[in-house]
């Protein structure tokens, strides 16, 4: 079938074939996605390391004990800037590198990022001072940014038409597989700088894949046609279609950002107040104390990332089936309620045993608007601007979404101080009404489910 089919009109063959998805992948298909998965699955081994070692390494570099309830407020602070200055980077690299992926190759482009990420996080390891760690989180953001876009432009355009959204939604899901590995590594005892020098290793899949792997035929076949073209924000915006379907990802993509970052990843820090009280009873050393909340962090993050890696293949058979907009709608409301529910319910229900039922709820429901994200933005941008544009959605969201963790400290500390460890939890609260945002964007998006590429 032509690439240039009208985008208009769904397209019927890729509604009603029977056949499996994976039936007419080749070898360099395979190749393909799985290189593209495990590029992805790094990035957010890389995301989730950070999140774990964020308090932890707070602690250290402002030498605050956890006892000190004043300086644990500044701990929570300085974690929401590290948190926000990696976004910033991240949507810094993603811009950047979405044009370069447009204008030099997804493939080359690839390589650089996976690089910049794997040295930056374990340079991260070295640090003495908490703005030494923001400079090299900054850092490590310009990567983890830019392979996302490529990554995805590079699949979606290298997949059959009939098996992009679904190799799209197994290389979303296995982000979630990133994250439990990171887990696995803060479970094994490795303290937080350690676990920065572990994350380093995927370098070693950049100089593995740099020979190997090829641009995709249609970006060759659109620079030979359109060279002067190539990813161009000036064209992007000067196109009515392509200007609102950027502005309606960036919403999108900007609900999801400050929902996971600016609220759910927080969950890890809820834990550590929820546990610290329950482990203070039983008269033990605040050491002792300190390895058991590592522990159960991890056992958090793995129970999230396991709801979340089958919420993120929940949208991809829900928008399948229904189109991409109404499985937004649901992922939004289920996003809103079951963050709000976690954070103001966890350790009130059952006591901590609570972690074993909400927060696989509650990274099923986050994460599972990933998942669309990852399916819906390529299918918004010709190849031309695919990287562009999908970078732009994405990365300007989190530029937008960085104030989200440096808000949801200070929501705590100066709005809610006053509601001792119950602060936290009203902040949390607060920060849920972001999903407003989304529905609210929702009307303006354009459905791509059953139509190919735009060109």
């Amino acid at each position: 079938m032509s690439q240039h089919t009208s985008s208009t009109a769904p397209n019927a063959d890729l509604e009603l074939s029977t056949q499996p998805w994976w039936h007419s992948l080749t070898r360099y298909h395979w190749f393909v996605f799985v290189v593209a998965a495990l590029g992805w699955l790094f990035d957010t081994m890389d995301q989730q390391l950070f999140t774990l070692a964020r308090q932890p390494a707070m602690m250290d570099l402002l030498h605050v004990e956890p006892t000190d309830q004043e300086g644990m407020k500044e701990v929570r602070l300085y974690g929401g800037y590290a948190t926000a200055i990696f976004l910033i980077g991240w949507a810094t690299g993603g811009l950047g590198f979405g044009i370069m992926g447009d204008r030099v190759g997804r493939a080359k482009t690839m390589v650089v990022t996976i690089l910049m990420y794997s040295i930056f996080t374990g340079l991260s390891a070295l640090s003495q001072k908490p703005w030494q760690f923001m400079v090299f989180r900054f850092l490590t953001g310009l990567g983890v940014g830019g392979e996302f876009a490529v990554g995805v432009a590079l699949l979606a355009e290298v997949m059959p038409d009939r098996a992009r959204p679904f190799a799209i939604g197994w290389l979303q899901s296995l982000s979630a597989v990133g994250n439990i590995t990171a887990a696995l590594i803060a479970l094994s005892g490795a303290d937080w700088r350690t676990m920065f020098i572990i994350g380093s290793g995927p370098a070693l899949l950049a100089l593995f894949i740099r020979r190997r792997l090829k641009e995709p035929e249609k970006w060759q076949e659109a620079v030979r046609l359109k060279k002067e073209r190539m990813g161009s924000y000036s064209e992007m915006f000067g196109n009515p279609r392509w200007r609102r379907n950027a502005l309606v990802g960036l919403a999108l993509a900007f609900v999801g950002v400050v929902g996971l970052w600016g609220i759910a990843f927080f969950s890890f820090d809820l834990i550590r107040d929820v546990f610290y009280p329950h482990y203070k009873a039983q008269g033990l050393s605040d050491a002792q104390i300190g390895g058991k909340l590592s522990y159960w962090v991890g056992i958090g993050s793995i129970l999230q990332n396991v709801g979340g890696f089958f919420g993120i293949h929940f949208y991809s058979r829900l928008s399948h089936r229904v189109g991409r907009r109404p499985a937004f709608l649901v992922a939004f409301l289920l996003a809103a309620t079951s963050t709000a529910g976690t954070f103001w319910y966890l350790g009130k229900v059952t006591g901590v045993t609570d972690i074993y039922w909400m927060l696989p709820i509650l990274g099923f429901c986050q994460l599972s608007m990933f998942g669309g994200y990852a399916i819906y933005f390529p299918e918004l941008f010709p190849t031309r601007l695919r990287s562009t544009g999908t970078s732009f959605c994405y990365n300007v969201g989190r530029f937008v979404a960085s104030v989200g963790p440096f808000t949801l400290g200070h929501l705590a500390r100066d709005v809610y101080g006053g509601y001792g460890n119950d602060a936290f939890r009203y902040a949390a609260l607060t920060m849920c009404s972001v999903f407003l945002i989304g529905l609210a964007a929702l009307p303006f998006a354009p459905e791509t489910r059953g139509q190919p590429l735009p060109e």
